[in-house]
């Protein structure tokens, strides 16, 4: 197996969004899901699980395939949080719609953590912005979650979708709630010998 362009890092995550995000600055990477539990451990705060998640998925794919071409590898996880609570992954629509029921009419916190390992190596980093949702009527809602949208998106919304409509004011980074910052990750990734266009 030849060994992949200088300039190449894996990508530790199936997310569309990361590969559109990542291809939109033209950086040559490798799509390696990682498989871990992304349960959140008992009385753990939301920064401290994202990066948590973050690096497990990094290590997981480095350990797994990018140490055999010695090249790094990027991993994100994003959460929303609404007071203390972390708003994960919708389990199927009924959850989806409580989850919009709660972030209606109010703010809530974004936070992506976006790890990079290679070799003994491990840099991450936590960006967190704050979106205010306009208040939603139960029409909206439902509508919405028909549309299938939700699905397996944090905190049962897409910004980068039907969602944009909620949003009444984003304070932070909008690439970083879709999904990950790319003003960070590009800082992180040049720390790593990686060219990018910033």
């Amino acid at each position: 197996m030849s060994s992949p362009p200088a300039g190449t890092f894996y990508l530790a995550s199936q997310s569309p969004r990361r590969r559109e995000l990542l291809q939109q600055l033209g950086l040559r990477f490798i799509v390696q899901a990682a498989d871990i539990d992304e349960s959140v451990l008992p009385g753990e705060p939301a920064a401290a699980c994202v990066r948590r998640l973050a690096e497990s998925k990094a290590q997981a794919v480095w350990s797994d395939a990018a140490r055999i071409h010695s090249i790094p590898v990027l991993a994100a996880d994003t959460i929303v949080v609404l007071g203390d609570v972390i708003l994960g992954k919708p389990r199927d629509n009924a959850e989806a719609v409580a989850m919009l029921q709660r972030l209606s009419g109010r703010q809530h916190q974004v936070m992506t953590a976006v790890a990079l390992c290679h070799e003994e190596r491990q840099e991450s980093l936590v960006q967190t912005s704050l979106v205010s949702f306009a208040k939603l009527s139960s029409l909206q809602i439902q509508q919405y979650v028909a549309s299938g949208e939700p699905a397996d998106k944090a905190g049962a919304y897409a910004i980068q979708g039907r969602a944009a409509a909620f949003v009444s004011d984003l304070q932070g980074s909008y690439s970083g709630v879709v999904g990950l910052p790319l003003h960070e990750t590009c800082r992180l990734l040049r720390q790593f010998g990686i060219d990018t266009p910033l």
